[in-house]
């Protein structure tokens, strides 16, 4: 079954989705003796994807990655699950087979030593194996054939993912990739946002930071849009549009870029989060060998830790004001913009003076 976005590309399914199908085809060998050809199962946003199954050596299964229209590394890769049941109810574990890695470095989403399965492929494998097994404990081995090749040309390596791939996905779909769409996609929003009468505007970078902006600010109703890696081009597009304000929010391992004059967070376009942040640490007082550490963390969550560890919390608000001042040099002074640093718990880190106020006026405009 295809699936097509309103460009009328293609989508295709992530890791996730295929070890969950594969996991899911994996419990029915099991437990009734045949592999099933096809499976399904229910994604995050809710589609529904009927996967064809490969048959390994049992009880192993495996699902082929197709990315659809867009060029992701792991296209035309089998995910394969195998399952081994417990001997009564419990929990639902992982292993990391050949072509996964496995965490060595804390800051990650899974603990050191767990195999690279990310919460929400996780939750989504779980799912798919209790409407087979019901409540019965079980482990699961996903393993990726090549995976440990393909992962040196990722970023794995740099952040502690050690042997193989990481298996993804927060929705369970591959959305194409098509910058000129995107942009214009990026175009039509903000145009209604304007023609609504609306002057401030809420940006974020995806999903999960407008769930944490919502959270903290108290905000509901149609006032905040995804900029994903492209925060630069919104702002110059609100402008022309003839919106008057803006806040950004964001985890710091994206508002840390556009704090050091990023405007395109695509990770192999730009970055300097480790520069911004220490070069506050170092301009706040903080020693030598603690910008050392700052700037050797491997992930962000790890240098968010060593933060808090060296009471320099404050850094984030003077960070949230640097990155509102960026903003407002690009665009000469002609949008007002603020900044707030928000956690991936939904917690407030630091916001430069305005933002609260800018955070009042949307939550009135709903």
């Amino acid at each position: 079954m295809e699936l097509h976005d309103s460009r009328g590309l293609r989508e295709g399914f992530t890791t996730g989705s295929c070890a969950a199908a594969a996991a899911q085809a994996s419990a029915l060998r099991l437990t009734t003796g045949r592999c099933p050809a096809q499976v399904r199962i229910v994604t995050p946003v809710g589609k529904e994807l009927t996967l064809d199954i490969v048959e390994y050596a049992f009880p192993a299964c495996g699902v082929v990655k197709d990315a659809g229209d867009d060029p992701d590394a792991t296209d035309g890769m089998t995910v394969i699950s195998s399952v081994e049941l417990g001997d009564g109810d419990g929990p639902i574990n992982f292993k990391a087979g050949p072509g996964v890695g496995v965490a060595t470095l804390p800051g990650l989403k899974v603990p050191v030593g767990e195999a690279a399965v990310n919460p929400v492929p996780r939750q989504m494998i779980e799912e798919a194996l209790r409407a087979v097994i019901g409540p019965r404990s079980a482990c699961v081995t996903v393993s990726i054939p090549g995976g440990e090749e393909k992962a040196a040309h990722t970023f794995n390596p740099r952040l502690g993912i050690a042997g193989g791939l990481s298996v993804l996905g927060t929705t369970g779909i591959v959305k194409p990739y098509n910058v000129e769409s995107v942009y214009a996609s990026f175009s039509l929003e903000l145009r209604t946002f304007a023609s609504s009468g609306l002057k401030c505007v809420g940006l974020c970078f995806g999903n999960s930071g407008e769930k944490a902006m919502r959270r903290v600010w108290n905000l509901g109703g149609r006032v905040i849009m995804h900029t994903g890696n492209y925060i630069g081009f919104v702002l110059d597009e609100a402008l022309r549009l003839k919106l008057e304000r803006a806040l950004i929010c964001g985890h710091p391992g994206k508002l840390l870029k556009v704090a050091a004059g990023t405007f395109d967070t695509y990770n192999r376009t730009g970055d300097g989060r480790r520069e911004a942040l220490c070069t506050q640490a170092a301009l706040a007082g903080a020693g030598r060998g603690v910008i050392r550490k700052l700037y050797e963390s491997t992930t962000t969550e790890v240098a968010m830790q060593i933060v808090r560890e060296e009471k320099l919390d404050f850094l984030w608000t003077t960070l949230a004001e640097v990155t509102a001042k960026r903003c407002r040099e690009r665009m000469f002074g002609e949008l007002a913009v603020e900044a707030a640093f928000i956690d991936n718990q939904g917690r407030l880190l630091g916001a430069s003076s305005g933002a609260a106020a800018f955070a009042e006026e949307l939550a009135h405009a709903q």
